[in-house]
């Protein structure tokens, strides 16, 4: 009992004491150097087994004096699930706690394991893992964002311009019946293809455009939702969501180059979504 005394009285004081760094609240994504190799533990020398090495992003904003870097770890396929969501549970539960990344419902519905795999943006949930183990996985945090820790990024700024589109129902004049606001299969149809939108930042963060006026332009993804409301005939606050993009800078930046199309993990066409607004602005 002593004992447990002492290793209490030790907890409580280390969590009392002050820290001795002040944080800023949000932190760049630099260039990361290429750290030594964390190998799988006591992997079996067979000739069945596959190993795979996985570079990660890392980068920890209780040391940030340390410049980030890239971390190896080294897996065996053979006793992985096939999507690179499952390596990375699996590098956290066996290998190294302190990775972190976001992740929900693995199934590419919530959208919160957005991340740079290998090059593009996509979700690791249904990134499946090339089977080809001479060639190392390259994973990021999505790019030109700011970054919280290791694979998370912060998407404060995402959400407010989410936010800034009112992206709800809006009307004055009730329903006849009193009940639901009905439309005709025509009217539906519309809408498919954008309400699909998962908001996983993908594609707005696969955006040049985005990348340098991303304080102004509402990018991609904000665009789409925005159209996925002038498309229902339900809404009538048509005049006034285009009124709010008549600007030289919420939706004109925009230059069809199509990155989001090509990187959106759910299929959907932010470009022509973009494409419809500019049509609806110009009558």
């Amino acid at each position: 009992m002593a004992a447990l005394r002492s290793t209490s009285s030790r907890l409580l004081a280390a969590a009392a004491s002050p820290r001795s760094t002040i944080l800023p609240s949000v932190f760049v994504r630099s260039m990361a150097s290429v750290g030594n190799a964390t190998v799988e533990a006591n992997p079996k020398s067979s000739t069945d087994s596959r190993m795979k090495s996985f570079q990660i992003y890392r980068w920890n904003p209780d040391t940030p004096s340390e410049k980030p870097r890239m971390q190896t770890y080294t897996l065996d396929l053979n006793k992985t699930g096939p999507m690179v969501l499952d390596a990375l549970v699996r590098i956290k539960n066996e290998l190294d706690p302190t990775l972190t990344f976001r992740r929900s419902c693995r199934e590419g519905i919530c959208g919160s394991c957005a991340m740079n795999i290998n090059g593009t943006n996509t979700l690791a949930c249904l990134c499946r893992i090339p089977t080809d183990t001479s060639a190392e996985m390259k994973i990021y945090p999505l790019p030109h964002t700011y970054v919280v820790k290791d694979l998370v990024p912060d998407l404060t700024h995402f959400y407010k311009q989410y936010k800034s589109i009112k992206p709800y129902l809006q009307r004055d004049t009730p329903a006849p019946d009193g009940k639901e606001y009905r439309q005709s299969k025509a009217e539906r149809r519309r809408l498919d293809g954008l309400y699909e939108c998962i908001l996983c930042a993908c594609c707005s963060t696969s955006c040049p455009s985005y990348w340098w006026n991303a304080e102004e332009y509402l990018g991609p993804a904000i665009l789409l939702q925005s159209y996925r409301w002038l498309a229902d005939s339900r809404d009538e606050r048509k005049a006034e969501r285009k009124a709010a993009l008549d600007n030289s800078m919420s939706l004109y930046r925009c230059h069809t180059i199509l990155n989001c199309t090509r990187t959106c993990p759910k299929g959907l066409n932010p470009g022509l979504a973009i494409a419809e607004i500019k049509k609806e602005m110009s009558f």
